[in-house]
């Protein structure tokens, strides 16, 4: 089945590159125009893989990156023409997955793309493998169905915090240095740095522990990493 893929530019030459370069290699594109549109599609769809454009007409790529967000875990790969606009991304402040800087190469933007659906479905797949239930203290989590509650109450996470959450719950105690679960979460090809991994650690902290600042689950090891406990 053909990976369906949504890309939102306001540049119709961009969208018609894009659109073109990734039809040759068998995937479904739909395009938006501006962020309002985009969003309501994926509202709509159940895309595979979203290429979001950060300066975008009526809403801008990161607010609905963050709407999006909210109801989906969908891989993000964010395009913008700012370099200032980087930290932001990289810090994955907006639950975006990866970013190019305009211009970019073709083949570039694809080999991403080609790397996080090969995880997405290796994740997949894993998660159709397994069978267990992790509860620990209130937090359960479902490793076939990928959901985890706090005493009952249905918590929604990214992908990426979800991936986090099961390798450390699945190696209680082993405390991980953030290389660590750079490479093993995003994976080695992936572009960004160690400050992915403590965003990341603290919009989990935020979800999951009553006190964020005095955490029960997941601790750190000064000047080592993390570790569940």
């Amino acid at each position: 089945m053909a990976n369906k893929i949504l890309v939102v530019d306001d540049e119709k030459n961009i969208i018609k590159g894009i659109k073109f370069s990734l039809e040759q290699d068998g995937m479904d594109v739909s395009v938006a125009y501006d962020g309002e549109e985009a969003l309501n599609l994926a509202k709509d769809n159940n895309f595979d893989l979203i290429v979001l454009d950060v300066m975008l007409p009526k809403l801008d790529g990161l607010e609905v990156c963050q709407g999006i967000r909210e109801f989906s875990d969908t891989p993000i790969i964010m395009l913008t023409a700012k370099s200032e606009d980087m930290d932001k991304i990289m810090g994955l402040e907006y639950g975006a997955d990866d970013y190019l800087t305009k211009p970019f190469n073709i083949l570039e933007l694809k080999a991403r793309i080609r790397a996080i659906l090969r995880r997405s479905a290796k994740n997949g797949g894993k998660a159709q493998a397994a069978k267990n239930t992790h509860v620990v203290r209130g937090l359960e989590i479902e490793a076939d169905s990928r959901r985890v509650s706090i005493s009952g109450k249905e918590v929604n996470l990214t992908a990426k915090e979800f991936d986090l959450l099961e390798l450390l719950i699945e190696n209680a105690e082993r405390v991980y240095t953030r290389e660590e679960l750079l490479n093993t979460v995003w994976g080695y090809d992936y572009p960004g740095d160690v400050r992915t991994v403590d965003v990341h650690v603290r919009r989990l902290r935020e979800k999951i522990e009553d006190a964020p600042s005095d955490p029960k689950y997941i601790h750190t090891k000064w000047g080592v990493g993390y570790y569940f406990k």
